[in-house]
């Protein structure tokens, strides 16, 4: 059990860390809008996905199996909007800085939540842990320890991104500096999406 934990761990880390939409999006958002007023989009983050794991768990990836058709129209759904978001990242204007404020909003708690469900890396995340980690002997209790472990590791590994973004904004402060920042930060969200349009 405590061998299955400490890869359940280390599986929620390293995949919660590394690039993905989520994180690029915290380090756009830490960039612009600064560390504090990212918190809700963390919280939002861990929370969906949290919840996400859960109803996966609970058979909503059973639904797939059924009616592919579902799982298309979320993959086509899934990139449309990230390709959305990719070039709001890219047109953004410049970060705040001190007491000044900035065009536009951060996502909101729930705005983070819901976007978990269009959000391919945490799709495979939920459905990997789960089919990895999950024992079959007591899936009920294996959901609960599946999304809890997964959910202390997200928040401050994804913290990360939104924090780095927060110690970037007097660089990014030039407009020429953001410029190629906020494309950079758009062209890997766009890539990121290679594996899902590749699989699909």
């Amino acid at each position: 059990m405590i061998d299955t934990l400490s890869a359940l761990t280390l599986f929620a880390f390293v995949s919660s860390v590394t690039p993905g939409p989520n994180n690029l999006m915290l380090l756009s958002s830490g960039t612009r809008f600064g560390f504090r007023r990212t918190i809700p989009h963390m919280l939002g983050i861990a929370v969906g996905f949290v919840l996400m794991i859960v109803l996966v768990g609970l058979g909503l990836a059973r639904l797939f199996e059924v009616f592919p058709q579902l799982q298309l129209a979320l993959t086509i759904a899934s990139v449309a909007y990230l390709l959305f978001l990719a070039w709001k990242i890219a047109t953004a204007k410049a970060p705040a800085t001190g007491d000044e404020t900035v065009a536009g909003k951060p996502l909101t708690f729930l705005q983070a939540a819901a976007f978990q469900w269009v959000n391919p890396k945490a799709w495979t995340m939920a459905l990997t842990a789960l089919s990895a980690y999950m024992p079959r002997t007591d899936p009920w209790t294996g959901i609960v320890i599946v999304a809890a472990v997964c959910g202390m590791v997200n928040l401050p590994s994804v913290s990360v991104w939104a924090a780095m973004g927060s110690q970037m904004r007097r660089f990014l402060a030039e407009p020429r500096k953001l410029r190629a920042f906020n494309l950079t930060a758009a062209a890997l969200l766009v890539v990121s999406l290679y594996p899902t349009i590749a699989h699909g």
